[in-house]
């Protein structure tokens, strides 16, 4: 390999899960494993390393960098949706467009595909530490949020950390956790968990990287 892409090469780092900082107590439905949430956490870890490799050799942006904040959640959260779903023993994908959860309890819907359920987990992600996240409305379910960070502040660029998971959140909520969020005649209407809402969900913790 020619010089110059050796050295553009070595800063990329491939993130790693730091299976020490999973709640061992943590107390999880549908028979999901605290192992499930660290693997879907590394195939995304693995992804971002492989594709943005790639795009340093050919002198082009990290996809970290590429990525608009609201592309990069939806991104994220369609990948870890579809991972933890690879690797539990009982869930898979929502296969309804855009229904409620994204993922169900294999077998209970038929064909797997629901509008609005109760028998799975939602999936969300933020970069908002502590997991209060903006959902389409407020409901009973049980909820699955990623916290992560992204570093685009580092320079030079090729010195940036990568992108990191440093919270996972996993609970049941209620209607009466939640706020609405009042966003005008044009805007859409979104729910988010309340103070107390919120100190509820951060009770079920899962993965928490710094304390």
């Amino acid at each position: 390999m020619p010089y110059y892409l050796k050295e553009a090469i070595m800063p990329i780092e491939r993130n790693e899960v730091d299976d020490r900082k999973l709640n061992k107590n943590a107390q999880l439905p549908f028979g999901l494993r605290l192992k499930d949430s660290e693997m879907a956490i590394q195939d995304v870890y693995d992804f971002f390393y492989e594709v943005n490799l790639g795009l340093i050799q050919r002198g082009l942006q990290r996809l970290d960098d590429m990525l608009r904040p609201a592309i990069m959640s939806g991104v994220l959260s369609d990948m870890l949706t579809a991972s933890l779903a690879k690797h539990s023993r009982s869930l898979t994908v929502n296969q309804y467009h855009n229904g409620h959860p994204d993922l169900v309890v294999g077998g209970v819907y038929p064909g797997n595909k629901i509008k609005a359920g109760a028998e799975g987990v939602e999936i969300k992600t933020t970069r908002k530490a502590g997991g209060a996240v903006d959902t389409h409305g407020a409901r009973d379910q049980w909820m699955c949020v990623f916290v992560y960070e992204v570093d685009n502040a580092t320079e030079p660029a090729r010195d940036r950390a990568p992108m990191t998971v440093t919270e996972v959140y996993l609970g049941h909520v209620k209607k009466s956790d939640f706020r609405k969020n009042s966003r005008g005649e044009l805007g859409t209407r979104t729910a988010t968990l309340h103070k107390k809402g919120i100190e509820k969900l951060r009770g079920s913790w899962v993965y928490m990287l710094r304390t």
